[in-house]
């Protein structure tokens, strides 16, 4: 495609592709009224729209929770979610070449460190924890990194639209956002017709990225016209733009939601919740009824003071009643049922303990395990599309300011691998495993001691809690060399009081 000579403008091809994306949208819409009405407002809505607070906490609660710890297992903090090592080829030019080899490995741990810091120093984990709500509540998100300047900017799904080929990849992107013309640069400002425009007017800008062989184009227009400067084009593998899935469907250019799958509960939940918040507001108005043909005077009542006498009969007076208890025993233990099954898909910690007397740890322990379980296959599609991608988008940010060497990537270079999300939680169960052939291992002490290779178990340790063993594991030689200089030390102590006795 040539932006010189096309025949549709950015706009209008927004506006075509809107058609496809408009039931991903309208269930978000749904999902956000259900959980947290202002994480995702509609296209009409702005800073005076008024927000309906759901009857129930349980789903914000459980989207909050699941932020959360989506954020702690993929970007844990002040620690790199990633691991840069060496390609194959280098790997096998070094092999007869120790020291440099482990030079080449402190220096990529140095760039590790920087990398992070560089991360948290640019406040990225804010954007990056709202891309994570708008995962669950929407599904899709996009995200934009400049190519050389810091910061991340975030796109909900309202606000772009996609393409993707049968296996995912992306075609084309078109972003939609509404700017006052004051903060438009000049070249931008070329565009819009009329003079004396309001500084405070919103124009629509358009930006439209499309692959084009090896590489993405981008270029941005205002009014059909194209901003003169704002062509770019960028490596396939380097592309600023990083579009978010949370359910991969084959075939489909967006994604699903997590809240999407629990939406029937949420549903039902909201409704009675309502119910019994009107019920117990209609119960909660007292009103007594009088007989008509009554001898007590009702102004007597009124008037008289606690502990005074007032003549009359107990019948004629008597509180309204709307007898419903039983009707909302019924609608509570609903509720309490619905409250359980979302409280285990969200993973909160309610969830993990249930209502007895004992519960052990080991077993809060294992119903936490099988619970994160259930979230592997997210950690599996972000780890692809959001953690290795934004691995590469720091080291082009970083290099393009000269913060870090120009590093070459792949199997003659630098490979990065993710350490966290599924990699951790399959660590997690090699710990589990280990924890259990311990137990089982210590039933025989003498061949625990004597049979099992305990400096192996401690390594294996380390690595499940992912800590480099090699920091706080001795090695062989390590302990060797520490006996033998014990030794040693034992004998010149024994050595020493004959010396003495010798000399005197």
């Amino acid at each position: 495609m040539n932006t010189e000579q096309r025949t549709t403008t950015a706009r209008q091809l927004y506006q075509k592709m809107e058609s496809a994306r408009k039931p991903y949208t309208d269930r978000a819409e749904k999902c956000a009224q259900l959980t947290i009405p202002m994480a995702f407002p509609k296209e009409s809505d702005s800073s005076s729209t008024k927000y309906d607070t759901p009857y129930q906490s349980i789903g914000a609660r459980g989207v909050n929770n699941l932020t959360s710890k989506l954020m702690l297992a993929l970007f844990p903090p002040n620690a790199p979610f990633f691991r840069l090592s060496l390609g194959d080829d280098i790997k096998a030019q070094l092999t007869n070449d120790p020291a440099t080899q482990q030079e080449w490995e402190a220096a990529l741990g140095g760039i590790e460190k920087q990398i992070t810091q560089y991360m948290e120093s640019h406040q990225m984990r804010v954007t990056m924890n709202e891309a994570m709500t708008q995962l669950i509540l929407a599904g899709n998100v996009l995200l934009f990194l400049p190519p050389k300047e810091g910061g991340m900017k975030l796109y909900r799904l309202n606000q772009y639209v996609i393409a993707r080929d049968g296996i995912g990849n992306t075609i084309e992107i078109v972003t939609k956002e509404s700017i006052a013309y004051g903060a438009l640069p000049p070249e931008a400002q070329r565009c819009v017709d009329g003079d004396n425009i309001e500084a405070h007017k919103a124009i629509d800008v358009f930006t439209h990225t499309y692959l084009d062989g090896e590489s993405y184009q981008s270029y941005q227009e205002i009014n059909g016209a194209i901003i003169g400067g704002s062509e770019q084009t960028y490596p396939k593998d380097a592309s600023p733009w990083i579009p978010l899935r949370l359910r991969k469907m084959d075939g489909e250019s967006y994604g699903r939601s997590f809240v999407d799958e629990y939406l029937g509960d949420l549903k039902t939940l909201e409704a009675l919740s309502k119910a019994v918040a009107e019920v117990a507001a209609i119960a909660s108005n007292i009103i007594f009824l009088v007989n008509p043909n009554s001898m007590t005077r009702i102004s007597e009542l009124q008037k008289a003071n606690a502990g005074d006498f007032v003549r009359g009969r107990l019948e004629d007076i008597q509180a309204l009643q709307i007898n419903k208890t039983s009707d909302l025993q019924i609608t509570t233990t609903a509720i309490q049922s619905i409250e359980a099954r979302l409280s285990y898909a969200f993973l909160l910690n309610s969830a993990v303990q249930r209502n007895a007397e004992r519960v052990t740890a080991e077993e809060i322990r294992y119903v936490a395990r099988e619970l994160e379980d259930t979230v592997g296959n997210i950690y599996s599609i972000l780890a692809h599309e959001l953690q290795l991608p934004l691995v590469r988008r720091f080291m082009n940010q970083m290099t393009g300011t000269g913060a870090i060497p120009n590093l070459p990537q792949g199997a003659k270079g630098v490979e990065p691998t993710i350490t966290t999300g599924i990699e951790a939680l399959g660590r997690g169960h090699d710990l589990a495993k280990l924890d259990t052939f311990i137990r089982y291992a210590q039933v025989f002490p003498e061949a625990f001691q004597t049979a099992v290779k305990q400096n192996e178990i401690l390594n294996q340790i380390a690595t499940a809690l992912g800590i480099d063993a090699s920091s706080v594991v001795k090695t062989q030689q390590e302990i060797e060399q520490e006996q033998q200089q014990a030794m040693q030390m034992q004998m010149a102590q024994q050595v020493a009081p004959q010396m003495m006795q010798g000399q005197q």
